[in-house]
């Protein structure tokens, strides 16, 4: 299998994830689109493949509009907000003391400075909440607010590389609520305590999502787990996030079609790491709540392949034994580098749960993680990625495997 035969092969998946299949956000026909391809591509490459389906919501986003005494002023929905059409009286507060002062009970209440300097996590995410998260969310339902508008900046560890961000990203959060840049807070500020009108179009529709399952090797009981997500935020192709994970799983797919060890090597096309609620990842949790022990190691692909810098092998909780043979095997490859950890993955589940793991992401992505504007932007197309480290990062896996 020549290195012309995977290039050409990884850069029609890449097309296929980025263009053909455009808006892959969870519940999406984008989205069941990609997942049915990968399971027919897996199984076309002989593995025995299992979807789980879950239940999620498909959002319909209608724009918005912001009006105070003849001024407009641009705003963007919430991410899987409820729509509104109100007229009221303008409250805010910048800092958690100021909203728990506040008395916003029947009026829209307009966050900005300490209070929307990061997104707020969802209510319900489990593996990420700090608690002066929580405290807002609940200051706000409790609160009696009829809306809510957000004047927000960069946040890149947390949101990618928008501006603005959306302070509030979930669909459990039944407030109206929409988002504008800083400079638009800031004229804003001069209509506090007088009437606005906000008007949002936005619509939340169930529907499902699945995770892809592909198994190989006969011993359930020692388990090597490959995974990638298939998702990407709405907006966006997601070329870096995360087509190129999964352009990595389906090569892996085909290099080790011939495998027979007695280790079971299963490969997961996780659905739902850029959704509020995780809902792949938290199946997928429930189905193996019993049977994480069997696990000897997670590999994640997320952020793989950026056209500058090396790749990057970062370990979490290996043993000394494995590390020594992953470095034998990385070591020949020139475009591989052993990285620093980072969190903001799917390998942090199987992290919390005690396994370890290998996340295999680009070095210049971790170093930039919290400057970087290419993720959930436009700018997160095929053009940034370069399959020829795609293909490198899936031989130098199938070899680790191999070597194992």
């Amino acid at each position: 299998m020549t290195d012309n035969y995977l290039y050409n092969k990884g850069l029609h998946y890449l097309k296929l994830l980025c263009t053909d299949f455009s808006e892959r956000c969870v519940g999406s026909p984008g989205n069941r689109k990609a997942t049915a391809f990968f399971e027919k591509e897996m199984t076309s490459l002989g593995w025995k493949t299992e979807a789980s389906k879950f239940d999620a919501i498909c959002w319909e986003d209608g724009g918005a509009t912001l009006k105070a005494d003849g001024t407009s002023f641009k705003v963007f929905v919430s991410p899987y907000s409820r729509g509104c059409s109100i007229t009221s009286d303008l409250t805010s507060a910048s800092t958690i003391s100021e909203l728990t002062e506040s008395s916003a009970k029947n009026k829209i209440i307009f966050l900005y400075g300490e209070l929307a300097k990061e997104q707020l996590m969802p209510k319900n995410f489990t593996f990420y909440n700090p608690p002066h998260h929580q405290k807002i969310i609940s200051l706000l339902e409790k609160s009696g607010a009829k809306a809510i508008i957000c004047a927000t900046g960069r946040n890149a560890a947390l949101a990618g590389g928008v501006y603005p961000f959306p302070l509030i990203e979930d669909g459990d959060f039944n407030i109206p609520s929409v988002y504008m840049t800083q400079e638009e807070g800031e004229k804003l500020k001069a209509f506090i305590n007088s009437r606005v009108t906000l008007k949002s179009v936005s619509k939340r529709i169930p529907s499902t999502g699945y995770n892809i399952k592909g198994k190989k090797g006969s011993n359930s009981l020692n388990r090597i787990v490959i995974t990638a997500h298939i998702d990407a935020k709405k907006g966006t192709p997601g070329a870096i996030d995360n087509a190129s994970g999964i352009v990595v799983l389906l090569l892996l797919a085909e290099l080790l079609n011939d495998y027979r060890g007695e280790k079971q090597i299963e490969i997961v096309a996780f659905n739902g790491e850029d959704y509020y609620s995780v809902p792949g990842q938290m199946k997928y949790i429930m189905e193996n709540r019993n049977s994480f022990d069997s696990i000897d190691l997670n590999i994640n692909i997320d952020g793989a392949g950026y056209k500058e810098g090396k790749s990057a092998f970062s370990f979490f909780d290996i043993s000394e034994e494995m590390k020594e043979k992953v470095n034998e095997v990385i070591n020949k490859y020139p475009g591989i580098t052993e990285g620093p950890m980072w969190p903001q993955g799917d390998h942090s589940i199987f992290v919390q749960f005690g396994r370890p793991a290998i996340a295999v992401s680009s070095k210049w992505f971790i170093d930039n993680i919290d400057a970087q504007d290419i993720t959930h932007t436009t700018k997160d197309n095929i053009e940034i990625v370069d399959c020829k480290k795609l293909i490198e990062i899936a031989k130098a896996i199938t070899a680790f495997i191999r070597k194992l």
